[in-house]
Order: C-alpha cells, then sequence, then structure tokens
C-alpha cells in the first residue's frame, strides 16, 4: 500500500499558456505576442501621462496666472504694514521662480521693509531725546502711505520702485 503524501503531483509537461525553457521572454510594457512599437526602447514603457512619443515633461514651477500674480503683488507690499519684513520675503522666496512681476514686487517690498526696519531701529535710540518720537512716527506714515501706493500699482499690473528704499537684495 503507499503512503499518502501531502506533495501536489506535478503534470507531465509545461503548461499549455507559458512558454518552454530556453524561449525568449516578451519585453515589459508589451502585451503578450505583440512587438514593441517602432523605434520604442526595448524593455521600456513610456512614463505615465505623456503622451506617446513625447519626453515627459517632469515637475518644475509653474507660471502663474495674470490675477495670481496681482494677488501675492498685492500681499506682498501690504503684509508688511502688518508684519514687517516677513510677509513679503516669504512670499518673495515663494513664487520668485514662478513670475517675474512677483519677483520684482516681493523683492521691492522686502527691501522697503528693510529700511522701515533701520529707520525704526534709528528712533528708538533718538527716543531718549524725544525727537525719536517723531522720526518713529514718521516712518509708520511712510510705511502705510507708501506700501498703499505700491499695492495700488500692483493691482494695476504696473512696477513700483519706493522713493526711498535701501537696495539689499537686487
Amino acid at each position: 500500500m503507499s503512503e499518502p503524501t501531502d506533495r501536489p503531483v506535478p503534470p507531465e509537461g509545461p503548461e499549455p499558456s507559458q512558454p518552454g525553457p530556453g524561449a525568449p521572454q516578451q519585453p515589459y510594457g508589451t502585451p503578450y505576442g505583440q512587438q514593441p512599437p517602432a523605434g520604442a526602447p526595448y524593455g521600456q514603457q513610456p512614463p505615465y501621462g505623456a503622451p506617446p512619443g513625447q519626453p515627459y515633461a517632469g515637475y518644475g514651477p509653474q507660471p502663474m496666472t495674470q490675477g495670481d500674480e496681482r494677488t501675492w503683488a498685492i500681499l506682498a507690499h501690504l503684509g508688511g504694514v502688518f508684519l514687517s519684513f516677513l510677509v513679503p520675503l516669504v512670499i518673495w522666496l515663494v513664487f520668485r521662480d514662478r513670475s517675474r512681476f512677483v519677483d520684482q514686487h516681493g523683492k521691492e517690498a522686502v527691501n522697503f521693509q528693510i529700511t522701515l526696519a533701520i529707520g525704526y531701529l534709528v528712533s528708538i535710540p533718538l527716543m531718549a531725546v524725544l525727537i525719536g518720537f517723531v522720526t518713529f512716527f514718521g516712518v509708520w506714515v511712510c510705511s502705510i502711505v507708501f506700501s498703499i501706493i505700491a499695492a495700488v500699482a500692483a493691482s494695476r499690473y504696473e512696477p513700483y520702485r519706493y522713493p526711498v528704499n535701501v537696495r539689499v537684495i537686487r
């Protein structure tokens, strides 16, 4: 009598749906039984999302619409009134590669906020002789007035240069 085994018995010969040993394999990305199209590299598939025959575009800074450019340029100028140079600096660093318009307005706004910070720092020690209160107030008024004028110029999609500005970032 034979002993029961848990091993399956292999069928005789190769399965009919697979080629035998030594048969050439199909390249990756080609349906079984078909050859790759002419000119396609052997064994490679075009990247996802790329039209056939076109190179893959990749990722990079996408250009901004004109409305987005205006919005970010306006926010760069007006954001400095509330949080000093931080808002224009972040806007300039994030969007400088995507738009020349935002790059120019962002640099101008950052430079103006640095100029204002210098004016505030000079005003603080001068407060000991009371003239510092006048200069501090004058710097604050210039901050609001020139930022609004710059924001209006940005909303018209025009370049703007502050009249009093130390250009640290060129």
